[in-house]
């Protein structure tokens, strides 16, 4: 249970932290509405289920054949947390200003904003990475398979809730220009969180 927790928490660390989906789902919201905003979130939330499913799947299979592989994971894992560390100490030192990402106004319906919202995850190699990272955190070898189905539930539960949250308090401007605000001690406490969970994952012994 503290590895799943671990997961959740790691996975919701890292979506307070605006990467190019909450942006998309924020430039999206302000510029076309709540409802577009809000297909765009679940569709990034599907994608998030989708890629889940994926890493636990193949990750389950892999360590019940082959217990070493999780070293190779962790390894892996682990280094990708700092590197988000690294990323997030760079983005609270910067001047930058938060700049949302939007689609070009088309016309499109709420469907249509689902499928680029799918897209926008599922084409996003950094993903894949990502949950790896988080699935190695709560899966151990010969864990039972509801161990890595409450994972993939789970955060995909924390992705509608937080993604559609995003879509309704971002349609305000006045909201971006907040942010922006607060983004450096924001920045400075997911690295400190990302700098302690690669560092746990690491020297975790197999």
């Amino acid at each position: 249970m503290p590895g799943i927790l671990l997961a959740y928490a790691a996975f919701l660390i890292a979506m307070i932290s605006p990467g190019p989906n909450v942006l998309a789902v924020m430039g999206t919201s302000m510029s076309f509405g709540r409802l577009q905003g809000m297909a765009l979130a679940l569709g990034i939330s599907a994608g998030s289920f989708l890629w889940g499913t994926l890493a636990a799947t193949g990750l389950s299979a892999l360590l019940t054949t082959y217990a070493a592989t999780l070293t190779i994971i962790k390894i892996a894992g682990g280094m990708y947390l700092l590197w988000l560390a690294y990323k997030a100490f760079r983005a609270a030192a910067a001047e930058q200003t938060v700049e949302a990402r939007v689609f070009d106004d088309d016309g499109t319906t709420g469907l249509r904003h689902f499928t680029r919202g799918l897209l926008v995850q599922m084409t996003n190699p950094k993903a894949a990475l990502a949950w790896v990272a988080i699935i190695s955190l709560g899966l151990q070898p010969n864990a039972p398979v509801w161990v890595a189905g409450l994972i993939v539930v789970g955060t995909t539960v924390l992705s509608v809730i937080i993604h559609l949250i995003y879509a309704l308090v971002f349609s305000s401007r006045p909201m971006v220009r907040l942010y922006a605000r607060a983004r450096r001690p924001i920045q400075a406490t997911l690295g400190l969180f990302f700098t302690f969970a690669g560092i746990k994952l690491l020297a975790t012994k197999i």
